[in-house]
């Protein structure tokens, strides 16, 4: 019974030791692993654990890569890619899309794609199937004064290489925007642009529009020509009701001005008239005084 006693106490440690480390060390993802021909040290699991990384985060890629054929990647470089706030999973399977589309992407760059925000996935997918863009309706003037707005289809790729740094899509779009504008205002008349089109697409593309973005511009068709407003009639017009409401507020001015003076004379001539009552009235007692004085004979 003594032995039997002592034995129990040695079981009960060893059995919650073998749970702590089950906890820790989750054996089925290291067995999971072995028979995927993957080695990991199964204390390496548990220093994930230490370091607060989910060991599963990391051994499943892992095990995706080294099936993919991948062999620039381990374990210690994708546990790091996780500390760093990186996205493990979407960075493998665009480094095994990239080997098999013959891309040129390694586990630095793609994991400094990733980490600088762009979804190196996506941007992976974009090499091999490329991507159209459509801008809304864009609108300019040509020479003759007649608006012509166009919508163009951009077809682009990303480019590996420029993904860190270079602009987005919104840099593109602005950029076709701007050199569909300056196309169409250089027309002498709105029926070239009408008549030929591509004119536009042709005169784009030789600007360069892609460099500095994550793209790389691989076309830029018109995908629809329409007539808008004849702006050059409606600044006519417009100028010709500037112009009249111009020369009617200065006749309004030269009738105020001359009504002004009108009262003004009438003023005057008020004026004069009371003078001249005034003098009318003083006349008599000019007499009257003069008569008191001597001065002026009755007879007279």
């Amino acid at each position: 019974m003594s032995e039997m006693g002592s034995i129990v106490p040695i079981l009960f440690i060893m059995a919650v030791g073998a749970m702590v480390i089950m906890h820790y060390i989750p054996l089925g993802l290291w067995m999971e692993a072995v028979s995927a021909g993957v080695n990991i040290n199964p204390f390496h699991l548990l220093l994930m654990r230490l370091r607060r990384v989910d060991p599963a985060d990391v051994v499943r890629p892992l095990i995706m890569g080294r099936q993919a054929g991948l062999t620039d990647v381990d374990a210690q470089n994708l546990e790091g890619h996780v500390l760093a706030g990186g996205r493990v999973h979407r960075l493998v399977r665009a480094l095994i899309e990239a080997d098999k589309a013959n891309i040129p992407l390694d586990f630095q760059k793609a994991s400094a794609i990733d980490l600088a925000g762009r979804d190196v996935l996506e941007a992976v997918s974009l090499s091999v199937n490329p991507k159209v863009i459509q801008t809304d309706a864009i609108a300019a003037m040509a020479k003759d004064g007649i608006q012509v707005k166009a919508i163009c289809r951009v077809t682009v790729k990303a480019n590996i290489e420029r993904l860190v740094g270079g602009a987005g899509e919104e840099t593109i779009i602005a950029r076709v925007g701007e050199g569909v504008v300056t196309t169409i205002g250089s027309s002498e008349s709105h029926k070239n642009v009408l008549e030929n089109p591509n004119l536009i697409s042709k005169q784009i593309v030789e600007k360069g529009l892609d460099s500095g973005t994550a793209f790389e511009i691989l076309s830029i068709d018109i995908m629809d020509v329409d007539v808008g407003r004849n702006i050059g009639a409606h600044l006519q017009i417009d100028q010709a009701e500037a112009d009249t409401q111009i020369a009617q507020a200065k006749a309004e001015q030269r009738r105020a001005e001359a009504a002004a003076r009108a009262e003004e004379m009438r003023a005057n001539v008020e004026e004069q008239r009371a003078r001249l009552v005034e003098a009318e009235a003083r006349v008599p007692l000019g007499l009257a005084a003069a008569l008191r004085s001597g001065r002026l004979n009755a007879r007279a």
